[in-house]
């Protein structure tokens, strides 16, 4: 007599043939005469430089710039404080409406530019590879291994000199809040993008 497994029992499913990559992971290709850096080519005629460089967030002039932003919310705080206790004298509801609409004002832009300040001061420092063109544009991609990064120089510039050389690696996407925050080496500009920076095109 023949019996029958409950259907499913032994079906296991097949182990993925790769594992999944990241959300960070690009890949940076040469091929055909063209640098890849994820969905953007860049002709190899085109490349001026390629570099490395540790991109440091600027935390002493965000510091200084929160001080300058308190201090004027502040001094904006008292002076209408001044100004609306002297127009609402006769009034003292009125005027202590308007005081404390114009501190929970001055109170909610302090925390603003405060939480601001941290989201530098707490950022990472990115060791990155920069591929700068002959017109306006950089890109830029990171990785865990900075050693890799500077072989990659090598390699894009062996590129460059042999336009028939082709390969292909993995890097991950340079993601930041802000390039203002940001010391972009000697002359790095960024463009593309939209709030978070990535590859910029």
């Amino acid at each position: 007599m023949e019996t029958q497994q409950p259907p499913g029992q032994w079906d296991v499913p097949p182990p993925p043939s790769t594992p999944p990559r990241a959300m960070t992971d690009v890949e940076l290709r040469v091929h055909k005469r063209l640098l890849w850096v994820g969905t953007a080519a860049y002709p190899l005629r085109n490349i001026a430089r390629v570099y490395t460089f540790t991109l440091y967030p600027k935390r002493k002039e965000a510091v200084f710039r929160f001080l300058t932003r308190a201090a004027v919310t502040l001094a904006v705080g008292v002076g209408l404080s001044i100004i609306g206790g002297l127009t609402f004298i006769d009034s003292n509801s009125t005027g202590t409406g308007v005081l404390t609409f114009v501190w929970l004002c001055a109170g909610a832009a302090l925390v603003y530019f405060f939480m601001r300040m941290l989201s530098v001061v707490t950022a990472q420092s990115h060791y990155v590879l920069a591929v700068e063109t002959a017109g306006p544009s950089t890109a830029m991609v990171t990785s865990r291994n900075p050693q890799h990064l500077d072989q990659l120089v090598g390699y894009v510039a062996g590129a460059l000199e042999n336009p028939d050389t082709e390969f292909q690696v993995t890097v991950e996407r340079l993601t930041i809040n802000s390039p203002t925050n940001y010391h972009f080496g000697d002359s790095v500009n960024m463009y593309g993008g939209s709030g978070n920076t990535g590859i910029a095109a």
